[in-house]
């Protein structure tokens, strides 16, 4: 852990060329004066020597900082680096223990992070050098060394960014299937919650008019009779508060809903739907046609049936007696569908009817014409009541 914050340390790569530099130095004078260095030839010109030590230096220096202070740019630190080598080694015939580490691990970055082909071919001026150095030449060895470590530190690099960006797309590879099984189960959370709302719900919300409808409706019933119709709709009103609560746990965090490709019910069979409407609340119920009829894709029939469904069991929940007319107009290539009734209509100041038990009726309308590329409203109609108006495609053929 320790080496790895060292690592990240923003200064340590110029910490490290300079390192190298101080070290590459030291050994560069320690030779050049050593009793068999060349400045130590007591045929050596005596004036010339400061000279051909501070090119010495800077020659050392040259093969090793250029590693810390070109650390973002490592096709160039290669390129530098691999020049001051060739330099040091044509014309001192040495090269430091430092500049040899500053050039490997050079041709190691630039594998990783550059071009591992230049990497690779940086290896071929020592190579040359390797092969014209005479016999018993000091070059030869730090030659032949990176000629061949070179290029094998290149390739060393290259495949440890190979492993690091196998590992990065087995990553992304991974976050994506997660984020589309979220996205399915979330679909299929949305479709199970419609379903329930718009299938169940209402049959239990017939279930509850019905047995008010009957105990209020039929006289002479005995008062056990009358005791156990009234159980039987509060049971039915619990049990919708309870798949209400039920509906929100399978609605939460789904924003997007997959609508079916091949749904049954369709506005073939909104009669039957009406006939159920008008036997559960003993209230009229009228369907009027405008226009001619067309065949419509399956899913935007299924969108309407579920629509005027939601909209009669709204009404009976909170327009108990009101009539309702349910109105099909066909135009062009649109189907509106009006559902009017005349209750009491919304609150004051609002444009869709309170819901203080936290349904999801009208929500559930909205997403059923958006899925299907239409359009809902709801608001008060003229002269009252409460009005549901949408405006779904309506392409076809005459049917």
């Amino acid at each position: 852990m320790a080496w790895r914050r060292l690592a990240a340390w923003p200064y340590a790569p110029v910490t490290a060329g300079v390192l190298l530099g101080m070290l590459a130095v030291a050994q560069a004078v320690w030779v050049a004066v050593s009793p068999h260095g060349s400045l130590a030839d007591p045929g050596a010109a005596t004036t010339d020597w400061p000279f051909v030590l501070l090119v010495l230096v800077l020659v050392s220096l040259a093969t090793t900082l250029p590693l810390g202070f070109l650390w973002s740019k490592p096709s160039g630190a290669a390129l530098a680096l691999s020049a001051a080598s060739v330099l040091s080694l044509a014309a001192f015939q040495t090269l430091t223990v430092a500049g040899l580490a500053a050039q490997l691990a050079g041709a190691y970055r630039l594998g990783r992070r550059g071009s591992p082909l230049l990497a690779a071919m940086l290896g071929l001026p020592f190579l040359i050098l390797a092969l014209a150095a005479p016999a018993g030449s000091s070059a030869k060895i730090p030659a032949v060394l990176l000629a061949s470590l070179g290029p094998a530190a290149g390739l060393a690099g290259s495949a440890r960014r190979v492993h690091r960006e196998a590992i990065e797309h087995s990553a992304a590879r991974e976050a994506i299937a997660g984020t589309l099984v979220e996205h399915t189960a979330r679909g299929e959370r949305a479709r199970i919650s419609r379903e329930l709302h718009d299938v169940v719900a209402h049959h239990i919300s017939m279930i509850a008019v019905q047995a008010e409808t009957a105990r209020l409706t039929t006289p002479g019933m005995p008062a056990a009779g009358a005791q156990r119709l009234s159980s039987i709709g509060d049971t039915a009103r619990a049990a919708l508060t309870e798949m209400r609560r039920l509906l929100g746990v399978l609605r939460e965090d789904t924003e997007t809903e997959v609508a079916e490709l091949q749904p049954q019910p369709g506005l073939r069979q909104l009669n039957e739907l009406l006939d159920e409407a008008r036997d559960a609340a003993g209230t009229g119920a009228r369907l009027i046609l405008h226009g001619t009829p067309i065949a419509l894709d399956p899913g935007v029939e299924l969108a309407a049936y579920r629509i005027v469904q939601e909209a009669l069991t709204n009404v009976r929940r909170h327009a108990p007696g009101a009539a309702v007319d349910v109105e099909l107009h066909y135009g062009g290539d649109r189907l509106w569908l009006l559902i009017r009734d005349n209750g009491p209509g919304p609150p004051a100041g609002h444009t869709d009817r309170a819901v203080p038990d936290g349904g999801h009726g009208l929500l559930g309308m909205r997403e059923r014409a958006a899925a299907v590329g239409g359009e809902l409203s709801t608001g008060g109609a003229a002269g009252g009541g409460f009005l549901v108006a949408a405006s779904l495609p309506g392409k076809g053929e005459a049917a």
